[in-house]
């Protein structure tokens, strides 16, 4: 905070301050996206200018709790957009928006900045993804490959798995990519956000990872910024590491509630479902900046909140659409003790394609799906008649395939301590080799139980 730097000029005054909205009376007009400033006493307040009202009157946006604001205060042109320090020290640190630590270390050094809202590389700099990232986690690497240099989304309601989900990626990744990670906290739980840095520092993760937080509690305008000034970071580690960068989102709903609140709070209409009428560029805005360049690829995961379930939401579609990879939880998997609670017909992935994956994975992953497939047709008959009603092959089908989807589940090291039981990887290679084995009958003798929360099947 502190005091004004030398090089900031007076803009104007408040004219009036409705919630995080603050309208300005300027003696000349600052550019749309220019930060401001106000000080009160030792503390500082930012303002993103957001619409031009007239030639003398400007909105903008709070982007920290208003409590002391009021008319006739100075305000501060910073001469330039809203911008972060980066330095490699930024690594194995928990920052804010504005990256400022929140750690209790000290401040990054200030000798370069990067303006956290820019446009995304030119295409021809941009390189397609084509190869896969094997994660260890038998359904996705099997199933729903994720794309090395590609963007997934962890899709489900409340309460079903996404965060420990993306933390136990996180977890296999950073040792097994020797990349780096960017961790963007976007209007989530503080307890979550202290517990990921606990667990990352004990898991000796920390060091190759950054940690940006915008807390459930903050003014919208920083639950809007955070995942931008995260995704900064993760663009100066690809451009100078020229590494691998792993970004993860959590929550990127989060992101879309926040640009609706600010909607809402600048007067505009509501368009379908009350999202705000500027839906479709803000994720994009986002979005098409996580690409991979001849210096590094950006690989991303993003938890997708779907409210009361429903994959037709206006927000979750919109998301949907920039995807390499889909990975649906459902309530169901979760309901029959079915962790990771991954609906293995409903997700997929763009690289679900023999010339990709090899012909071997492709045709193991089509069966597979096959027999989970027919599984799921003859649950209401398995229902209403028992199994004994069925035909002796839809009768091997189904046992074979309530089978594979008790080995599909998988103890993670992330819950290892809550469930006690100590956390796997399997390799791709292994776990093509023990579906191929369940669908030939190699395991008919083996009881579920025998197949259910193991790494990989016994030789």
């Amino acid at each position: 905070m502190g005091m004004l730097p030398p090089n900031e000029t007076t803009v104007g005054w408040i004219e009036s301050a409705h919630g995080p909205v603050v309208d300005v009376h300027c003696n000349y007009l600052p550019p749309i996206g220019q930060a401001l400033d106000v000080i009160n006493g030792g503390g500082r307040y930012v303002l993103v200018v957001y619409q031009h009202l007239s030639l003398e009157l400007i909105r903008a946006i709070a982007l920290h709790p208003v409590s002391g604001l009021y008319r006739g205060m100075p305000v501060f042109d910073r001469g330039a957009p809203l911008h972060v320090p980066v330095d490699p020290s930024c690594l194995g640190r928990m920052l804010n928006v504005f990256g400022e630590a929140l750690d209790g270390g000290p401040a990054l050094p200030s000798a370069t900045y990067r303006n956290i809202l820019s446009s995304p590389p030119l295409l021809s700099e941009t390189l397609p993804a084509s190869r896969i990232l094997e994660t260890g986690i038998k359904v996705i690497d099997l199933l729903c490959p994720f794309v090395r240099g590609g963007k997934t989304g962890l899709f489900g309601g409340a309460g079903v798995g996404k965060t420990v989900l993306m933390m136990e990626f996180m977890h296999a990744v950073s040792s097994a990519m020797q990349g780096v990670s960017v961790y963007a906290g976007v209007g989530e739980r503080m307890r979550e956000g202290h517990e990921l840095w606990k667990e990352m520092g004990a898991a000796g993760v920390l060091a190759r990872a950054l940690l940006v937080f915008g807390q459930m509690d903050e003014s919208p305008g920083v639950r809007f910024h955070v995942g931008y000034t995260a995704l900064a970071y993760a663009e100066y580690l690809r451009d100078t590491l020229e590494t691998e960068v792993l970004f993860l989102m959590d929550n990127i709903f989060r992101f879309v509630q926040a640009g609706s609140e600010i909607s809402g709070l600048l007067g505009r209409m509501p368009a379908t479902v009350g999202y705000q009428p500027t839906l479709l560029t803000e994720v994009a805005s986002l979005e098409e900046r996580i690409v991979s360049t001849r210096s590094g690829s950006i690989t991303s995961v993003q938890a997708v909140y779907v409210p009361a379930d429903d994959m037709s939401d206006p927000a979750v579609a919109t998301i949907l659409g920039h995807l390499d990879s889909v990975v649906i939880l459902s309530r169901q998997q979760a309901a029959k003790g079915i962790y990771p609670a991954i609906d293995p017909l409903r997700s997929g992935s763009r690289m679900m394609d023999h010339r990709i994956l090899g012909d071997r994975h492709y045709q193991v992953a089509r069966t597979v799906r096959e027999h989970l497939s027919r599984y799921h047709e003859l649950e209401d008959i398995i229902a209403m008649l028992g199994i004994e009603e069925l035909s002796k092959e839809d009768r091997l089908i189904v046992e074979r395939a309530r089978r594979l989807q008790r080995y599909l589940t998988q103890p993670f090291n992330t819950v290892a301590d809550h469930t006690g039981i100590p956390g796997v990887r399997v390799p791709l290679e292994q776990t093509i080799v023990d579906c191929e084995a369940f669908i030939d009958g190699k395991y008919d003798q083996f009881s579920e139980a025998d197949c259910y929360m193991k790494g990989a099947m016994p030789a």
